[in-house]
């Protein structure tokens, strides 16, 4: 059997509620033997609670971990054969780093000598050789990590786990450790599966990446699929800088968005289908002779990013862009611009309009949300259990929450160009969907209102 591509942990239907919030919601994964795969998500995704959950520091409410074909649900952390690096380090105080490193293998009743072999070569490892009398306290963060990482990896643990390792250090020591890190799990070969937050981490260490959101696995794949191919608006937002955008798609190989139609290489979405569009910024190229481009804008900001400049472009038909190039294009300036047909990404829409469970309770008021609502008369009876659609741009949020028929928090916020497409989570734990021009930030608190002419009711069977 490949080493490289047999199965070594199977996740099957995971599940985990903290009370009413459920935090996994049916996970199924499979980690491959010597890997090195990222969980990645913001916070309060999931990605903590199931890499405890492997760790066995948490039980789960449903689901199995398999490890080498035996189930481990049920083993206790210290007889499962991996070890978890934290983010905040969990050296002993009282020891120094030799004693640190060596406190699991005496636990175990290693001999002596093999002890005194295996922490020389972590030491080294870790680059750390000098330092194995030292007192942890005297260390740097940095030193301290890396004394936690060779406490780990001593054990020979066959899954290495990592709890955001890097999360506390300085942006240079990052970046210093996340070499050394790509290096010590090719030396070591072992699987490591490692939690973060941070996009450009997880695509610069990883075999695979994980992408969690809602207590689910939004998506799986290499690096490179993931950056350029995201299977929905969340991938494209939170991997990267991106332009995301509605489109259409008119037919194979041609999608209209941004008011012009462009060729592309996507298949297989219908007629004048509903879609969403990415285009990187790096992926849209800007020239001065707005004569011979596909379209024009006029550039509205340029920023020095140090690699490259950072420009927003007004285009001929109102929308906005990201664009990123090696030249400065001049402020109020008229540009041309052209996108590749591969470089242009078409997605399938997640929803084209908000759809919501509930019941009539008159012929003219029906209950959504946890809230009763107007509605126009639709032939239906009080009790009669409907659905209840709205489209995105006729949701309307007020400042003052306690003006709208319910209230909710911002969640999400993702720019189309020309609007802002928010996600807003109700007191009552269901999302409404919003397309606005009015600037919202993540937090804030809002009503939600929808007049009787909009909301659209069908009989639920």
């Amino acid at each position: 059997m490949d080493n490289k591509t047999n199965t070594i942990i199977k996740i099957e239907h995971l599940s985990k509620s903290f009370g009413d919030k459920v935090v996994l919601n049916d996970i199924n994964l499979d980690i491959r033997r010597g890997e090195f795969i990222t969980l990645l998500g913001p916070s309060g995704c999931g990605k903590t609670t199931l890499l405890r959950m492997i760790a066995g520091f948490l039980k789960p409410d449903s689901g199995a971990i398999v490890m080498d074909g035996n189930n481990i649900t049920e083993v206790p952390p210290h007889l499962r054969p991996l070890n978890t690096v934290f983010q905040r380090y969990a050296l002993f105080p009282h020891l120094n780093v030799y004693e640190n490193i060596a406190f699991g293998l005496k636990l175990n009743k290693v001999p002596a000598q093999e002890i005194e072999t295996r922490i020389r070569k972590a030491l080294r490892m870790v680059s750390m050789t000098d330092y194995e009398d030292r007192d942890v306290n005297s260390l740097s963060g940095g030193q301290q990590q890396r004394v936690a990482i060779a406490r780990a990896i001593v054990n020979r643990p066959k899954v290495l786990l990592l709890d955001e390792p890097l999360a506390a250090l300085d942006l240079k020591m990052r970046k210093d450790m996340q070499m050394e890190l790509k290096q010590m799990h090719q030396e070591l070969g072992i699987t490591f599966i490692y939690v973060t937050h941070d996009q450009e981490e997880a695509l610069t260490l990883s075999d695979t990446v994980v992408v969690m959101s809602d207590g689910k696995i939004q998506q799986i794949g290499t690096p490179i699929d993931i950056y350029n191919e995201p299977i929905n608006s969340f991938v494209a937002d939170f991997i990267g800088e991106s332009n995301i955008l509605n489109g259409t798609m008119a037919h194979d190989l041609e999608v209209e968005f941004i008011g012009h139609t462009f060729e592309c290489v996507d298949k297989g979405f219908g007629s004048n289908a509903p879609v969403d569009v990415v285009v990187r910024p790096e992926d849209i190229y800007i020239i001065a002779n707005a004569e011979n481009a596909k379209f024009t804008g006029t550039v509205k900001s340029c920023i020095f990013k140090g690699v490259h400049y950072e420009m927003f472009v007004e285009t001929d038909k109102g929308y906005e862009l990201m664009i990123q190039d090696y030249n400065a294009f001049e402020v109020g300036s008229t540009v041309g611009m052209f996108i590749k047909p591969s470089d242009i990404h078409v997605m399938q829409k997640e929803r084209i309009c908000n759809t919501f469970e509930g019941r009539m309770t008159s012929p003219t008021t029906v209950e959504i949300l946890g809230a009763e609502f107007e509605c126009a008369d639709c032939g239906l009876k009080e009790g009669d259990n409907i659905y209840a659609s709205v489209n995105f741009n006729r949701v309307e949020l007020q400042d003052n929450k306690e003006d709208g028929t319910v209230m909710g928090e911002v969640e999400f916020i993702l720019y189309k160009g020309n609007h802002y497409h928010l996600t807003v989570l109700t007191d009552d734990g269901e999302k409404v969907y919003v397309d606005t021009n009015d600037i919202w930030d993540k937090g804030d608190l809002v009503g939600i209102s929808i007049s009787a002419s909009d909301l659209h009711i069908t009989k639920r069977v």
